[in-house]
């Protein structure tokens, strides 16, 4: 939402049994990803549970700014991206087919992607400095994901595959695969890029590309399309 991370919160709950070096484990892995952004655990609370539960909130700084939030996409806007597409889904996919990796050069890239994100910390602040109008994370496809942007702003937006051109690591995992590497950037999650609208005109920085345009629409099922034609959404679907 444009805000600078500052803290985290964390609920914690931990069966009596669970071995002392799987929780310096956690802890190690919140210390290294909050020193990426400045941050650190704040707060929380540890209780005892049959199984392990674990809870974050995020807490930021919008520095006087208004929040970007899903609801602000225009006619007219253009949809940019910053971030890797479809290599954690590619990385999930290779894992569950089964097959042998260890002569190929493109599974260690893609699984570690699947295994531990990389998303574009400092964007979203500079995307918000730069005046985006709506604003979210690719964690559950991006065709499902800019449809939560559609529904709350009223509008259809149209993606130019063109723009979405798959990396060399995509395309190798696709043909061992025998897969599409659109599919996996369209659909797949879990790579947490950052999906932004900007006013037509406005420079963006190279690290945002152009990927497509809010068009007129009322944010209905079909309001997120491919060179004019609906898309499954695929992705993560929270309830079912």
């Amino acid at each position: 939402m444009g805000a600078g991370p500052t803290g985290l919160v964390v609920g914690l709950g931990l069966p009596v049994d669970l071995a002392t070096a799987w929780l310096d484990a956690l802890t190690d892995g919140f210390r290294d990803e909050c020193a990426l952004v400045g941050a650190s655990v704040v707060g929380g609370d540890i209780a005892r549970s049959e199984q392990i539960v674990l809870g974050v909130t995020a807490l930021g700084d919008l520095a006087g700014r208004p929040p970007v939030t899903r609801s602000g996409a225009r006619p007219g806007h253009v949809v940019a991206l910053t971030g890797r597409l479809g290599h954690a889904a590619a990385g999930l996919a290779l894992l569950q087919s089964g097959r042998d990796l260890s002569g190929s050069s493109f599974a260690g890239e893609l699984v570690g992607a699947h295994q531990r994100p990389c998303p574009p910390y400092p964007e979203g602040v500079r995307a918000a400095e730069l005046g985006a109008t709506a604003m979210l994370d690719v964690s559950d496809g991006l065709v499902q994901d800019l449809a939560h942007v559609a529904k709350a702003s009223g509008v259809a937006i149209s993606l130019d595959p063109r723009a979405l051109v798959p990396e060399d690591s995509l395309r190798a995992a696709a043909g061992f695969l025998g897969a599409d590497p659109l599919d996996w950037m369209l659909t797949g999650g879990d790579d947490h890029a950052l999906v932004a609208t900007f006013p037509q005109g406005g420079a963006l920085p190279p690290e945002w590309r152009v990927v497509g345009e809010v068009l007129p629409g009322d944010g209905g099922v079909a309001a997120v399309t491919v060179q004019g034609r609906a898309v499954r959404r695929g992705g993560w679907d929270h309830f079912r």
